[in-house]
């Protein structure tokens, strides 16, 4: 009778160890011709969590060599303000400048140019060459999926690898996955060579189908200076990186969809500060902020087009900075987090979302905005700009403002020629004074000026209480004046986008 209880107890339990489902690893064991900058997912059938301890381990599997690794037990990053050290920051070019990382002794907190050594004690991940590193998340939950991000660049064309994850890396319903610890238990290869050197345009896709999973991956592709035109081509997907790039020529980053390609990451001035002793990008070539999710330095005829770019972590943040000259952007969207653009050099805006959530455009460059659509509580821009250029000039665009009475922009005594100019534009829910800090001059050189101002209903907007020391151009008398900033050749000093 007891054998046939057993017998009877152990039908039932077959049924459910069959219903059992070991997690899905991509790339799949075994898979070939992998793109050399794959993320590793790790995909259960319920959320899983992340734990504080264990190794995750990439080895060659040709020589058992581990060439990378990532300690769970490191906190990715601060979450309380804090400063990096100082850094003397130049434009000496930095230590590390291939494409693929062959020098093994080159690791994150290398400094760049000058700069001081990096001591950190969180997570650390050279991006694009910027060697004083970046913090990241190793891993990153997406509902079902866990997604490992190893360090850029470890892995090289051809390579045969495997990957063990230590037990309690992750736990799934309060137990401990345990793991991925054999050397046969998830195995691939890289494919055998990159993109054909004469082939300009580069196709990124999240699945894996295109040249690269990753847009820093396309972007660490194309060499510095280049002289050649290339084209980034995003495919429609969820892009969660760190994307940062420096000394670009003629390259055009274009989405598939503008809602369906999500470049994004949860990055701000906390998790990533800038050193003590710069406050922001002040020169070419150097780019201590790095508290966004895109980042462009020291690029030239650039034209980013057609996709989404966002922080997705609360604080100061913007979703872009560019740092360049003849730069363009097209039916984009950018959302920052109490900041959302920042610009330095010059940077052409057509048909373009730009939602900051409290105050949104910084830079020390020239912008001329077209057609775009401005959200946020206000102010809408601090501009830096000084005598020897330009500064922030928006054409036929519509300024939503998220509480009631935002102020367009703000200024002070530090940057007594800051310049912007609105000429027909749409104005929702700003103050009756519409700029602030001019009022405490005398600022004999600011020029925030306006034409056309209309209501969401298309009636004139009453500027009749605008603040002291701001303009009102006149249609007949400043005819000329606002004739000439229409135009982005005047305002660029002689470069026209739209040709």
């Amino acid at each position: 009778m007891k054998k046939l209880i057993f017998a009877l107890a152990a039908m039932i339990a077959l049924p459910a160890m069959a219903r059992e489902v070991k997690p899905m690893l991509v790339p799949a064991p075994g898979s070939e011709n992998v793109n050399v900058d794959t993320r590793l997912s790790i995909i259960f059938e319920s959320v899983p969590e992340i734990g504080n301890s264990g190794m995750i381990r990439i080895y060659d599997a040709e020589t058992d060599v581990c060439v990378d690794s990532l300690d769970m037990s490191v906190p990715a990053g601060p979450t309380t303000p804090t400063k990096l050290p100082k850094a003397p920051y130049t434009l000496e070019p930095y230590i590390y400048d291939s494409p693929r990382q062959t020098n093994r002794t080159v690791r994150p907190g290398t400094p760049s140019g000058t700069a001081a050594p990096t001591t950190d004690e969180y997570q650390l991940n050279i991006i694009g060459g910027f060697t004083d590193g970046f913090h990241f998340y190793p891993v990153i939950v997406t509902g079902n999926k866990a997604e490992i991000y190893p360090h850029n660049n470890m892995l090289d064309y051809g390579g045969r690898y495997y990957v063990t994850v230590d037990p309690g890396v992750l736990s799934v319903g309060g137990k401990k996955f345990k793991g991925v610890t054999k050397k046969d238990g998830w195995r691939f290869r890289i494919r055998q060579s990159g993109p054909e050197k004469e082939r300009r345009t580069l196709v990124v896709d999240a699945d894996g189908k295109g040249d690269f999973n990753t847009v820093q991956g396309a972007l660490d592709h194309i060499p510095d200076f280049n002289t050649e035109p290339w084209t980034v081509r995003i495919m429609n997907g969820d892009y969660e990186e760190l994307v940062y790039f420096r000394n670009k020529r003629n390259v055009t980053i274009e989405g598939e969809s503008r809602d369906g390609v999500y470049v994004h990451y949860a990055n701000n001035e906390v998790f990533n500060p800038h050193p003590a002793d710069v406050s922001t990008n002040e020169w070419l070539g150097t780019f201590p902020s790095r508290r966004a999710p895109f980042m462009a330095d020291n690029c030239r005829d650039l034209t980013l087009r057609n996709f989404t770019v966002a922080t997705t972590l609360k604080g100061q943040a913007e979703g872009l900075l560019i740092n360049g000259l003849r730069n363009r952007m097209e039916d984009m969207t950018v959302r920052g987090s109490g900041d959302c653009l920042q610009a330095n050099g010059q940077l052409y805006i057509e048909n373009c979302l730009i939602d900051g959530g409290g105050d949104m455009i910084l830079g020390r460059g020239t912008c001329f905005f077209k057609n775009c659509t401005l959200i946020s509580g206000g102010p809408f821009a601090w501009v830096r700009n000084g005598s020897a250029n330009h500064g922030n000039v928006f054409v036929d665009c519509t300024f939503k403002g998220t509480r009631p009475d935002a102020l367009l922009a703000r200024t002070n005594g530090t940057y007594p020629h800051c310049e912007m100019v609105l000429i027909d534009c749409i104005l929702e829910n700003i103050s009756p004074s519409g700029w602030g800090g001019i009022e405490r001059g005398p600022y004999e050189y600011v020029r925030y000026w306006e034409a056309g101002s209309r209501n969401p209903d298309g009636s004139p907007v009453d500027t009749s209480r605008r603040a002291e020391g701001s303009r009102r151009l006149d249609p007949v008398k400043d005819a000329a004046l606002i004739k000439a900033y229409r135009n982005p050749e005047f305002v660029f000093d002689g470069w026209n986008p739209e040709k």
